[in-house]
């Protein structure tokens, strides 16, 4: 039996995305043969900031999973929690680049507020024995 199995297919998502983003930084470095910094480089600074914003959120957001998860087992809605908010965050990626994209960063950024609010107040909500 896999334990905690929603959390690990979050963080094994997690892990995937956050590679695909590290090459995609790695991809503008390569072109413009900026190693260090961003050198003043908007395309950089928005790879960057799209890798940095990821790693911000994510790490709550796959405690709350593993947290949620340990509390209520067998829950499948935790495993569509994480394939969503893996999505969002996909979306934001690809949108931090602009252009025809640029609604990805917003609706990515939704997913991940929301996520994070509704995984947050559920887990109030299991303390005071709510749910």
């Amino acid at each position: 039996m896999v334990v905690l199995p929603a959390t690990l297919s979050a963080a094994a998502a997690a892990a995937a995305i956050n590679l695909w983003l590290s090459i995609r930084v790695g991809q503008v470095r390569r072109q413009t043969g900026i190693s260090v910094g961003d050198g003043g480089n908007e395309l950089l600074q928005r790879r960057m900031r799209a890798q940095l914003n990821f790693v911000e959120n994510t790490a709550i957001v796959l405690i709350l999973l593993g947290l949620i998860e340990l509390a209520r087992l067998d829950n499948p809605w935790l495993l569509y929690a994480g394939a969503i908010y893996s999505i969002g965050r996909v979306l934001h990626g690809l949108g931090m680049d602009g252009g025809a994209f640029g609604i990805g960063r917003a609706i990515g950024t939704l997913i991940t507020m929301l996520f994070q609010l509704i995984l947050g107040v559920w887990a109030v909500l299991i303390v005071a024995g709510i749910y």
